[in-house]
């Protein structure tokens, strides 16, 4: 087993992810992004960042690839890092927190929840090139998300922070978290 330290960060699109992410950044955690490795392999195929085109990729990897298909992609650049603490954000199953796990014996998982509305209306305010930009397309992202497992994944993480206020409180909430995990 290897002293890194890994913190997972999970939850639907929408729910705070990026946040968080901006949060651990200003305290020097380095960040890989799950979400990154699937955009890079749309890339590398040719296609458009659109919400089709990741959708697409994403599954076919997992398809071809095995569930930890991205996870696989994400500790290869783990290993480049040479921090004594990572947060991966973007984790979707069981099975992706089990690879981390045999890379590490630190591994603490932090899931963030908000409503299908209150994440709908963020991901339109956010207006990123793979978000949707209609309820079906919404609708259609949060069941592949549901189909790879991240239900199960937020069910059992360490933390739980429900994300439905202002950004500052989700900021305030997860700063205090990961200066507890830091500890």
């Amino acid at each position: 087993m290897q002293a890194l330290k890994i913190i997972g960060l999970v939850g639907m699109p929408g729910s705070g992810k990026t946040l968080a992410v901006n949060v651990a950044k200003s305290l020097g955690i380095p960040v890989i992004s799950m979400g990154d490795m699937v955009r890079e392999e749309v890339k590398s195929r040719g296609l458009e960042e659109t919400p089709e085109n990741v959708g697409y990729v994403s599954k076919d990897l997992r398809e071809k690839e095995g569930p930890q298909a991205v996870a696989q992609r994400t500790l290869a650049k783990i290993k480049k890092e040479k921090a004594p603490v990572i947060l991966v954000e973007g984790i979707r199953s069981l099975q992706e927190i089990e690879l981390f796990k045999t890379f590490t014996s630190d591994f603490t998982l932090i899931a963030i929840h908000s409503s299908p509305k209150t994440r709908y209306r963020r991901l339109i305010e956010r207006g990123r090139s793979d978000d949707a930009k209609d309820i079906r397309i919404f609708q259609e992202r949060d069941l592949r998300e549901i189909n790879y497992g991240i239900g199960s994944a937020i069910a059992l993480a360490d933390y739980m922070i429900v994300n439905e206020g202002s950004e500052s409180e989700l900021m305030r909430k997860v700063q205090t978290i990961l200066e507890e995990i830091m500890q």
